[in-house]
């Protein structure tokens, strides 16, 4: 069963006066933001408004998944201690609202718990954000947010007196920091020092990559190496069952606002089902093709292992070691990955895209992303039609915010 944090905030510049709420809806097992919802809802008092952000969390955290289990977190007393059922509710503009956040789960699904407020400042800034655009005559955006960015910073900030931010804190929580190598230090060099963990709040949002490995194919259950130079084989049932439980779940998390994909048939056919449930176009990216393993194309490791002992033994070691018959090495493809990457960052900045590709380069952008050696790609295990996920920032700085994530092929 999935698990859910909801951190929910609401003010009043006047109290009562102009009212607006934050919510914010985080995996608490991978501290991944899924959700944002903020409103300017006129003239109010602060508990109105703390009421509607909880209501508001709830009912995106339902969209999400029914089942889950949602743990609330916020900053009012009141709220906390009323909806827990250790306060009674007495005010008449209070009732409704609680009763209705109560409909939203099963009560056995929900628990409570009240945090300072300075841990509550994602949901805190997106009451601010919904206000300030209520006081220019507009609407709030979810696109023109930078609560998480904000929230992220302050966290960081804290973190530097000695205090760690955790997933169960609320903001995303970070795998690794690290500068944005190039092409030359995907091939192996030393990466540059980060200049900064944290991006400035004035940086603007990053390009944020939602890396897909496509759906399992004939090849995949038996673990063939199976790359640019062979085959080419197309989904199998089971892949395409899993393309459809991916587009289902970015579809109800709302944030791919673009979709590239490898030009091999696999991941052409997985782009193609996610893009038809997102409405969206796919784009083709070159760069995000396989690697060519050359003769061992449909083999086994065990196959290779068996026929090209030497072979496999020097890939094994070396980044620039090339498969059996003129196969690509993974300091090649790690160039032509970089390059790509940084082609992609540069037209999709600000934005959040989709890139349907494979093993090989999804573990070189998460290498790279954290500054780790070319070893560790043979330390990483990615699951067909699994999800990933890296911000890139205007400075340069990478922060991988999801691995491997399959959450959405079950139940």
């Amino acid at each position: 069963m999935r698990e859910f944090i909801v951190e929910a905030d609401g003010g009043s510049r006047g109290n009562p006066g102009p009212a607006g709420y934050g919510a914010v809806v985080i995996d608490a097992a991978t501290g991944e933001t899924l959700a944002e919802r903020a409103e300017y809802i006129g003239v109010a008092t602060n508990n109105v408004a703390e009421y509607r952000g909880l209501v508001a969390g709830l009912r995106a955290a339902h969209e999400l998944d029914p089942t889950a289990t949602v743990h609330v977190r916020m900053d009012s007393k009141l709220v906390i201690e009323q909806m827990s059922g250790r306060w009674k509710i007495k005010h008449p503009d209070m009732k409704p609202l609680a009763f209705e956040a109560a409909r939203v789960f099963p009560p056995a699904q929900v628990t409570y718990e009240w945090i300072p407020r300075e841990q509550n400042k994602h949901a805190d800034r997106l009451a601010n954000e919904a206000m300030d655009a209520g006081k220019r005559g507009e609407r709030w955006s979810a696109a023109d947010s930078m609560a998480e960015l904000e929230a992220a910073e302050a966290k960081a900030a804290s973190a530097v007196g000695g205090h760690a931010p955790t997933a169960a804190e609320g903001t995303r929580t970070t795998v690794a920091e690290g500068t944005r190598t190039t092409a030359a230090e995907g091939a192996g060099t030393t990466a540059a020092a980060p200049s900064s963990g944290w991006a400035p709040a004035d940086m603007g949002a990053p390009a944020t990559f939602v890396l897909l490995r496509h759906g399992e194919t004939p090849l995949t259950p038996q673990k063939r190496f199976s790359g640019s130079g062979g085959s080419d084989p197309a989904l199998s049932a089971a892949g395409r069952e899993q393309a459809e439980r991916v587009g289902a779940a970015l579809a109800r998390r709302g944030t791919v606002q673009a979709i590239v994909s490898s030009p091999l048939a696999r991941t052409r056919e997985t782009a193609g089902i996610v893009a038809a449930r997102l409405g969206l176009d796919v784009t083709v990216e070159e760069g995000l093709r396989e690697t060519d393993f050359g003769a061992w194309e449909g083999l086994t490791f065990g196959e290779v292992r068996e026929r090209y002992p030497d072979d496999l033994t020097a890939w094994l070691a070396d980044p620039e070691a090339r498969p059996t018959g003129g196969g690509e090495s993974f300091a090649a493809t790690a160039e032509r990955v970089a390059a790509a990457r940084d082609k992609l960052i540069a037209a999709y900045a600000g934005r959040t895209v989709l890139l349907v590709t494979h093993v090989t380069p999804i573990k070189t952008l998460v290498r790279l992303a954290l500054g780790a050696p070319p070893e560790s790609l043979f330390r990483m295990e990615l699951s067909a039609a699994s999800l990933s996920a890296i911000a890139y920032y205007a400075d340069g700085n990478a922060s991988v915010r999801l691995f491997n994530d399959t959450s959405h092929l079950r139940g």
